[in-house]
């Protein structure tokens, strides 16, 4: 049986938190700049014991909204039959990593 689980839902921050970014004529999903810096910020906060209950719940909905983006982004990449090549990879990966595409 699943336990449940207090969380922030995803959808909360559809209108401001989402950004399109354009790679090789594909739209990926990824973080907006303010919602990369709060995950981040929320991250550290769990990781040093910090972190509050509502804080928490923010984090694990702001997770399950980055394995949403994973699944999506993948899926757009696998029918487009686009994988970014080496150099392609490092330089998404060192812009932004809420851009979460599974090669």
């Amino acid at each position: 049986m699943m336990t449940p689980k207090l969380m922030i839902e995803p959808s909360y921050w559809l209108g401001t938190g989402i950004k399109l970014e354009k790679v090789n004529n594909l739209n990926f999903f990824k973080f907006t700049d303010e919602l990369q810096a709060r995950s981040d910020e929320l991250l550290e906060r769990s990781k040093s014991g910090l972190i509050t209950p509502e804080e928490k719940a923010e984090l694990d909905g702001i997770s399950e909204l980055a394995q949403i983006f994973t699944y999506a982004n993948s899926v757009l990449a696998a029918e487009s039959k686009w994988f970014p090549n080496p150099s392609e990879k490092s330089s998404l990966t060192e812009q932004n990593t809420s851009m979460n595409i599974v090669t």
